[in-house]
């Protein structure tokens, strides 16, 4: 590929160097918020996945599981769909000390 010298070098429609998709990039890593579920309220009606712009929410035998925090945005919108209230978002900070607290 030849040097760029700035933007008026670029062709047009860019440089695309290899066709592929967001599942393979963590799209996550920039993320402020964290969707967290409470199990006991949830009801696994699925909205979050529904609504879900990022296909983050886990699913499995039609049950809500977590989240793929791997490619989650921290949106929200799945906190906000929920019609039981059973996600809410954290900081990363606050998640990572739940969490920590969960597994003493």
């Amino acid at each position: 590929m030849p040097k760029l010298m700035g933007w008026r070098d670029l062709p047009i429609g860019g440089v695309i160097e290899e066709a592929g998709n967001a599942s393979e990039l963590n799209t996550g890593a920039w993320r402020a918020f964290r969707p967290v579920v409470d199990k006991n309220k949830c009801t696994n009606c699925l909205q979050c996945w529904i609504f879900c712009p990022d296909m983050s929410v886990k699913v499995e035998a039609q049950k809500m599981v977590g989240f793929d925090l791997y490619h989650c945005k921290g949106c929200g919108i799945c906190a906000n769909i929920c019609p039981v209230d059973a996600i809410e978002m954290k900081t990363e900070a606050e998640a990572a000390r739940a969490e920590k607290e969960e597994s003493k």
